[in-house]
């Protein structure tokens, strides 16, 4: 009875931190629409500052507490309302999901870089050595702090939302924005009030949690995660339901990790669920409550644009690909040729974000999960280099897809994204680490010892084993891709998916199977993603469990967001900027930098939600294309060039940097007037016509569009 007592207390006071990180999750979210992914970030931020000022610096804890809290929080909120927050306003529910989690990993990837993570941190709690000893049970001080500041907490948010004239009109500007400013209210103001005080509702959760665990960005970061439970239990608009959510999150976190390692039949494989029971009841929660729109910002126009791609630029693409990648396996230095094996494999999961987030506009953060489950595949099935693993693998992802596609066949947008987390955070914390253990007779052991050896693939009398013959076969495999993907696109499949982004309720009233669709984006995208995981660990050669955590998966996400998540040429990008040796051989001490860039860029999103294929790359060389002659001149200057190369005349950066500088002045070429002027061309306008028009124009109208090939006649 004591343990229980006493299970119950400590549980008591999780539920305590985890109501206090939630209702500050869904005050910013019904009163600006935007769920913050970046909350427990935010969190952890404010715990590493708190105990830099305490620790460090010797700064009395109660000034500490109020500096960090009171002042640094809320200021930090302001500048992200102010200079990211903001700019969400005319774009998808996508867009504002996929900022939220670059400014969360750009904050783990901040505080990574300033605070050492080999260096052991600890926080002090508020009241250490304090308790109240009551009979055989003895609660801290700390304790009773956390659940008093829950219950203020509660009462202050009802005050201010129910009772003040500024909560009032933040919750109008939710449910019509239009005329709650037509009454007089201001959104700027709403808005500032709700990030200021989230932030510092997230800042004193963190400084809170800290003394449970070691200082450290990640497990900081997740932990805090955990209270987004609650936060779905109360449908992210309910405080009191949000209240009681965190109260049985936090009791079962607690029974679990007291009761659970004591079963005896199982127990080693219960050992990793104990550290995934939040997460497994965030999943829970999203398929037991019943479905409902999500309260938000109604989405009145997009600026994002889905081009078509045509299979001239496709071909085109993939033959540069797999060019492109003998010219380079043949000057790489030998270090450097064995890091970039892995770049096809992140293209590929970068690929598998195009059909599932660019066409269907369904967002998930479990790819890199789904590419570790097809490591695990291809490592046990591909023994002596059998390639028929690599096909195995993509199967049995693809199954595995379906089944987590199932959700989403009544999640959407925040929901949907939450559920694929829990998914990825799930497979990282307890599928993964699974002892050894028997199906139907056949033992199976997912991750052997912490790591796993796969042997790249043997096609009869040629052998992949090396780096040179790896790193082209895995650019003929992403070709291969890139086609299958272009393929759907151009289909009435692929027009169904982008019809499906933009109404899924249009969508079904006209007969399309949407759930069939679902399915099927789902199927294909984990699919390729298992292939990309496959080549990613057949690349390294020895794989551990950690190379597939949520994070590294989130950064993948974050690339291509920023070329482009609706283009074909984005994993590309994706691939080489993330696998490839540029950054680390340009600066190796700054091994955060990749994630910062990338998580920086990708805030930028909010200005510009089309990526920069799209709004700079195409408009610059669409002139190129239309010009054989520079576009021949450009070709045979990169030929020249590279044989200079390969005549030891050039270096690898000169030879770098010189065809940079030829690639990059093509585009300025074409803009040149030309010697004899060009008979101007009538075009057609989206509101008119502007001057006669020829079936040629239509027929590159057409293209442009993505419509079937038909026959025009003169006008």
């Amino acid at each position: 009875m004591r343990e229980f007592v006493v299970y119950s207390i400590s549980g008591l006071t999780t539920a305590g931190i985890y109501a206090i990180t939630a209702s500050g999750l869904t005050l910013t979210y019904t009163t600006t629409g935007v769920f913050n992914f970046a909350h427990g970030a935010v969190g952890m931020i404010a715990a590493f500052a708190y105990w830099q000022l305490r620790t460090q610096w010797d700064v009395p804890t109660v000034l500490a507490f109020a500096v960090v809290v009171l002042v640094l929080a809320p200021l930090l909120g302001l500048g992200l309302e102010r200079a990211v927050m903001r700019r969400l306003h005319g774009t998808t529910e996508v867009t504002k999901l996929v900022v939220t989690v670059a400014v969360a990993l750009g904050l783990v990837a901040l505080a990574l870089w300033a605070w050492d993570p080999g260096q052991f941190r600890t926080v002090t709690p508020l009241w250490s050595g304090r308790v109240l000893v009551w009979g055989v049970v003895r609660v801290s001080w700390n304790d009773l702090t956390v659940l008093v500041l829950a219950g203020l907490v509660a009462a202050g948010l009802r005050i201010l939302l129910y009772r003040t004239r500024v909560g009032v009109a933040m919750r109008a500007t939710v449910d019509d924005p239009a005329l709650a400013v037509r009454n007089g209210s201001r959104a700027v103001v709403n808005a500032r009030v709700a990030w200021l005080t989230g932030s510092a509702l997230a800042a004193l959760a963190g400084i809170l949690v800290a003394p449970k665990l070691s200082l450290s960005p990640l497990p900081l970061t997740l932990l805090i995660v955990n209270a987004y439970a609650a936060a779905v239990i109360g449908r992210l608009r309910s405080l009191p339901m949000t209240f009681v959510g965190a109260l049985v999150l936090g009791l079962a976190n607690d029974y679990g990790v007291g009761y659970l390692p004591r079963i005896g039949v199982g127990q080693q494989y219960l050992r990793g669920f104990v550290a995934a029971i939040p997460v497994v009841i965030l999943f829970a929660a999203l398929l037991a409550l019943p479905t409902a729109r999500l309260r938000g910002a109604r989405l009145l126009r997009t600026r994002e644009l889905s081009s078509c791609p045509t299979w001239r630029g496709a071909l085109v693409l993939a033959a540069a690909v797999v060019v492109g990648t003998a010219m380079l396996s043949e000057v790489l230095a030998a270090g450097d040729l064995f890091n970039s094996t892995k770049v096809w494999g992140l293209a590929l999961i970068g690929l598998s974000f195009v059909p599932l987030v660019g066409y269907a506009g369904r967002i998930s953060l479990c790819q890199l999960g789904f590419g570790g489950i097809g490591a695990v595949v291809v490592a046990h099935l591909g023994a002596g280099g059998n390639p028929l693993a690599l096909v195995a693998a993509a199967v049995v992802t693809a199954g595995v897809g379906v089944v987590v596609a199932l959700p989403a066949l009544r999640l959407s947008g925040i929901y949907l994204a939450l559920s694929t987390a829990a998914f990825a955070v799930a497979l990282d914390r307890w599928i993964f680490n699974l002892p050894a253990f028997t199906v139907l007779g056949h033992q199976v052991s997912l991750f052997r010892d912490g790591s796993l050896d796969i042997a790249r693939p043997r096609l009869g009398p040629v052998d992949l084993a090396g780096d040179q013959a790896f790193f082209i076969a895995g650019a003929v495999v992403f070709a291969l891709g890139l086609l299958l993907v272009v393929g759907v696109r151009r289909s009435d499949a692929g027009r169904g998916l982008l019809a499906m982004r933009d109404s899924p309720a249009a969508c079904a009233t006209l007969g399309m199977n949407v759930r069939a669709a679902t399915l099927g984006v789902f199927a294909l995208s984990a699919g390729l993603a298992g292939l990309g995981g496959a080549l990613y660990g057949m690349g390294l050669q020895s794989v551990a469990a950690s190379r597939f955590e949520l994070f590294s998966g989130i950064t993948i996400l974050l690339a291509m967001v920023v070329a482009g998540v609706g283009t074909v040429g984005a994993p590309v990008f994706a691939g080489f900027f993330l696998g490839g040796p540029s950054l680390a051989n340009l600066f190796p001490t700054l091994t955060q930098l990749t994630s910062i860039t990338v998580a920086f860029a990708a805030i930028g999103v909010g200005r510009d939600p089309n990526g920069f294929i799209v709004s700079h790359l195409r408009p610059r060389w669409e002139p190129v294309a239309r010009r054989p002659r520079l576009l021949a001149g450009l070709l045979a200057s990169v030929a020249v060039l590279y044989g200079l190369r390969l005549g030891d005349v050039l270096d690898n950066w000169s030879w770098v940097v010189l065809t940079l500088v030829v690639v990059v002045a093509a585009p300025a070429l074409a803009r040149l007037p030309r010697s004899r002027p060009e008979e101007p061309r009538p075009t057609l306008e989206w509101l008119g016509l502007d001057g006669p028009y020829r079936p040629e124009d239509i027929a590159e109208l057409d293209r442009a569009l993505g419509l079937p090939k038909v026959a025009h006649g003169a006008p």
